[in-house]
């Protein structure tokens, strides 16, 4: 059957289940009265149907794993298969409200955690190293799956959550049965990262320079909101974002850990401040840039005004049934906000592979 029909009857499925996962489910609080508006013009763009349709998961669930007591979102039948659903930074679960429903109502059990400073997530210990190297934030998805008994699961995120989702499938692929990822391949390696880029790459980066003085994390702790909404403005420029939306997501920025965090990854990137002993050995192995066996779909946004690769720089990192798509309609970097349609698409089509 043509791509195009199939990609037609997926659009038609998702705008169809999203109103029945709401009424049957009853976990997640509409919003069409007050973005009707954006729902309206996501009409004229199936890849963005539904976005805005919904405002709240419900009560979280919290579970201790690894270092971490974890909050996190869950919808959809308890015996389904598992799918996992990672956020970004500056974001948080929000960026998948109106996904997780489309999920749920294809018969999946969704999981959606705030990561590591973020939301109702928090250490059990005040002695634990507030960490962020890539591997540290890896291992508490392994961790948050074997606490709820989860063996395998598709994996999908973007920003922070794109890297821990191509993490674990390259280095636990037993534990990822397909990927989903916003702007492909994302791994760090922290030798590259002492290299030089050109003046207007490191211009795109101004953040993480901000991030290494003492002047930069006292100014994101003072500011964290504004700090946020400025990243989301420059990073997804032609997403019209009402306040109620951005407001939901910046209150997981209170977490006391948050810019502890924040601050810790992007030092860590530039090699200014120091991982842990005990992950050395998985940062060798991801430096070493290991390629993905599992079932892969990527996906980019034809407005994301964050840094990003182009595809074709990570095309041969994927060594297993591989898709990209370009998703059109002025879609920036938080694409599973943006575009729910598109990305619930990917998810379920990267589940049944």
């Amino acid at each position: 059957m043509p791509d195009e029909i199939n990609q037609n009857r997926r659009r038609l499925f998702g705008a169809a289940t999203m109103t029945f996962v709401a009424a049957q489910l009853g976990i997640f609080g509409s919003a069409h009265a007050e973005t009707g508006a954006e729902t309206g013009s996501a009409a004229a763009n199936p890849s963005t149907a539904g976005r805005g349709s919904h405002t709240s998961f419900g009560a979280l669930k919290q579970v201790d794993a690894g270092v971490l007591n974890i909050g996190y979102a869950e919808a959809g039948p308890a015996d389904g298969p598992v799918i996992i659903l990672l956020h970004g930074w500056p974001y948080d679960i929000h960026a998948f409200i109106d996904v997780a429903p489309m999920l749920a109502a294809a018969g999946y059990r969704v999981i959606v955690p705030h990561l590591r400073g973020h939301g109702t997530t928090r250490f059990l210990s005040a002695n634990t190293v507030r960490n962020a190297q890539q591997s540290a934030v890896a291992l508490d998805i392994i961790a948050l799956m074997d606490a709820l008994k989860i063996p395998k699961a598709t994996i999908a995120g973007f920003d922070w959550g794109g890297r821990t989702a191509c993490i674990i499938a390259a280095l636990w692929p037993e534990r990822c049965k397909a990927l989903v990822s916003v702007s492909g391949y994302l791994m760090t390696n922290v030798d590259d990262s002492a290299r030089p880029l050109p003046p207007k790459a490191e211009f795109d980066w101004w953040y993480q320079y901000y991030f290494v003085t003492e002047r930069g994390r006292a100014g994101y702790d003072k500011y964290r909101r504004e700090f946020a909404r400025l990243i989301w403005e420059t990073a997804s420029p032609k997403w019209a974002f009402d306040d109620a939306t951005f407001n939901r997501s910046a209150a997981s920025f209170d977490n006391p850990d948050h810019v502890s965090i924040v601050v810790h990854n992007y030092r860590w990137r530039l090699g200014l401040a120091a991982g842990e002993p005990q992950y050395d050995e998985l940062e060798k192995r991801l430096f070493a840039a290991p390629a993905i066996s599992v079932p892969t779909i990527t996906l980019e946004g034809d407005a994301n005004g964050a840094p990003h690769p182009d595809p074709a720089a990570y095309r041969k990192k994927f060594t297993g049934r591989y898709t990209h798509r370009n998703i059109s309609g002025g879609i920036g970097h938080n694409l599973p906000q943006e575009a729910p349609q598109a990305f619930a698409e990917a998810v379920l089509e990267a589940a049944r592979y």
